[in-house]
């Protein structure tokens, strides 16, 4: 029975969307980068032997219409694929969606870049839903950012960080 394995790479593109520049991130390519990054300073190239018998050196010529930076050919033994997303905007739901067979092509919901950008009403529902007392954060942030900046707080007092990155995921980190 054939089988199916899909891997989800989240930010290791290996070329930009047509909207990039909408979004400041023209020449986004990421394996294409790090490829020559590797050849450039570790003067060898990237080694992702798995990836490159499952098709993804291909999958980058079909952009490129070259391999990776340092790749020689190899015997693929998987299918591979590139394709260019019909959703609009920048975010990890959209894509998502998009990868499941549901483009999304309305304007997805953001939280506004603002200190305390999460409405009241929606905190107050998770935290009658929870049992909480309160939060910590309310802001966009890096996870590895807001977690340095308020992680003893939150360990200490017991409330959750509630923060979201650049789209529109509504994220928690918790003791």
């Amino acid at each position: 029975m054939p089988r199916l394995v899909w891997f989800v790479l989240d930010s290791f593109g290996i070329g930009g969307a047509p909207d990039a520049s909408q979004f400041g991130d023209e020449g986004s390519n990421t394996l294409g980068h790090i490829a020559e990054w590797f050849v450039d300073n570790m003067e060898r190239p990237l080694h992702l032997p798995a990836l490159q018998r499952l098709g993804l050196g291909e999958s980058y010529r079909l952009v490129h219409h070259c391999l990776p930076a340092g790749w020689e050919e190899v015997l693929v033994q998987g299918g591979y694929a590139a394709g260019t997303e019909l959703s609009t905007g920048k975010d990890t739901p959209s894509g998502h969606w998009e990868m499941a067979g549901v483009p999304v092509t309305w304007e997805w919901g953001y939280f506004p870049n603002q200190e305390n950008c999460f409405p009241a009403s929606l905190l107050q529902e998770i935290y009658q839903e929870a049992h909480l007392e309160g939060s910590l954060g309310h802001c966009h942030a890096s996870g590895t950012e807001i977690i340095e900046r308020l992680g003893r707080e939150s360990v200490q007092s017991g409330k959750p960080i509630f923060y979201t990155s650049a789209d529109s995921v509504f994220q928690i980190a918790a003791q």
